[in-house]
């Protein structure tokens, strides 16, 4: 068996019954690991240093569009229709199948680096069979572990090899058949619903029926248009029977009571991606409802052609908005606040512990547990930044960035070593990277797209043809 030793930092498992050691050694064999205590022998175990480091679980993305890492920074000034009309009608339909893959690639070589070793890829960029190949390639190729969930949404007519949504449907149990032969690697399969009421009832309920025999994780776009029933149907599903714990719902920012009571029934999951939410237009993220009704918050970096793939971020601002809401009652009311009501732990338990369970893997990663897969990361050690080093969590969660992250580990493998990603040729892939994305935006011009194009009034003019798949849902639900 392969055998390595993490010696000698300060280890913060995230798990209860083990708590933190200032001084820890993990062991992993074969990809697991096998013991955590405050010194372990050896033996015949590679063993790396790390003495002035914070050790701790890799982190978990519960949603992100990993391909649109080859649009980067292109949505930095876009509202959440200019990033409909001009990442999925405009630059979508412009992807190849070799762009995906290299956009996936990419993604989840970012994400390594930042110390995220799990990704929910919302893949929706499935123009062709050979564009689904390609995502699930891409992710292979970077060595990250992610649910691949498939999106069924239809960029363009011209952009589809598919046609019918039945097309779509056998595409999928074609990937899941071919890539998906167990679900014990480090891909694991899942569905991305189309918005609900973006198309026919019925689809969506095929849609479901498909994940649920393949036993996938399902992930949907909830609650995140405001004044409009495109991406509702929190009650449709809850009447139908069609919600469950299989769910992670995304943004629900628009959700009533009752939908959030629905959630709550299901045992559904939330993911919440802050930086899109405030930058986009989406409301207030949901935090503070999460803490009310008792569902347990996670996080994502959502459209990487806005964010950065850096969960340190999210963290961030999560935890800033949280203290933010906690407050303002108060500070209205002419006073100030005696305590913080969220504590640095916690908002690292969004990105491990929580993220995990959302995904279903709680029982692989989250934590340092042992009889869990290795995936682990080493923080700190001679970053300016990380000294003085008097409270672990406050140091991961406000003074922490990608940089400061210097070795990572996934399912025991080391991907990134004393700062530098391993097996990689950096100046090559910005390279390919850069020369994907003029191609791609050269197609856009060509096509005659001005980005981000979106009409006048183009939610509105979507309404009616939304409404209407509404009608047909609640008549079929009774």
């Amino acid at each position: 068996m392969a055998r390595t030793l993490i010696r000698g930092g300060h280890v913060l498992t995230m798990d209860p019954a083990l708590g933190d050691l200032a001084t820890g050694d993990v062991l992993v064999s074969d990809g697991v690991i096998e013991a955590v205590a405050p010194s372990l022998p050896a033996d015949d175990a590679e063993v790396i240093d790390a003495t002035g480091h914070l050790v701790l679980p890799g982190l978990i993305d519960t949603h992100r569009h990993t391909w649109q890492s080859l649009a980067r920074g292109i949505c930095g000034d876009w509202t959440l229709g200019d990033y409909y009309f001009g990442i999925r009608l405009a630059i979508s339909p412009a992807f190849t199948a070799d762009d995906v893959r290299l956009g996936n690639r990419l993604g989840g070589l970012d994400a390594l680096n930042a110390g995220v070793t799990t990704l929910l890829d919302f893949s929706h960029c499935n123009n062709t069979p050979d564009h689904s190949d390609g995502a699930v390639l891409g992710l292979q190729d970077a060595g990250v572990r992610a649910a691949f969930c498939y999106g069924f949404f239809e960029s363009s007519p011209e952009a589809s090899r598919f046609g019918e949504h039945d097309a779509r449907i056998a595409d999928f149990h074609r990937i899941a058949d071919t890539w998906f032969p167990t679900d014990d690697g480090l891909l694991t399969l899942g569905v991305s619903l189309s918005e609900l009421f973006g198309l026919p009832w019925d689809r969506t309920v095929a849609e479901l029926a498909a994940a649920r025999e393949r036993r996938a994780l399902i992930v949907n776009h909830t609650g995140c248009v405001w004044g409009s029933v495109l991406t509702g149907g929190i009650v449709e599903l809850d009447a139908a029977g069609l919600l469950g714990p299989d769910i992670v719902h995304v943004h629900c920012n628009t959700l009533d009571d009752a939908e959030w009571e629905a959630l709550v029934r299901s045992d559904g999951k939330v993911s919440i991606s802050v930086e899109t939410e405030l930058n986009m237009g989406m409301g207030r993220p949901v935090f503070e409802r999460c803490r009310r009704h008792g569902l347990a918050p996670t996080l994502s970096a959502d459209v990487i052609s806005l964010n950065s793939g850096d969960l340190w971020h999210e963290m961030r601002f999560g935890l800033g908005l949280t203290r933010w809401e906690a407050t303002e009652a108060v500070n209205r009311a002419g006073a100030m606040p005696e305590r913080v009501t969220t504590l640095a732990k916690e908002a690292l338990t969004w990105t491990t512990v929580n993220a995990a369970d959302a995904l279903g893997l709680g029982d692989r990663i989250g934590s340092l547990t042992p009889g869990k897969r290795a995936d682990l990361q080493l923080v700190g050690g001679g970053a300016l930044e990380q000294h003085p080093r008097i409270d672990p969590y406050a140091t991961l969660v406000f003074q922490t960035t990608a940089a400061d992250v210097a070795t990572v580990l996934v399912d025991g493998r080391v991907v990134k070593r004393d700062g530098a990603l391993v097996g990689v040729d950096l100046p090559r892939l910005t390279v390919e990277a850069d020369t994907a994305a003029d191609a791609i935006l050269g197609r856009v011009r060509d096509a005659g797209r001005e980005l981000p194009g979106t009409p006048p009034g183009a939610f509105e003019a979507l309404e009616p043809v939304a409404r209407g798949f509404h009608a047909e849902a609640e008549k079929a639900v009774g």
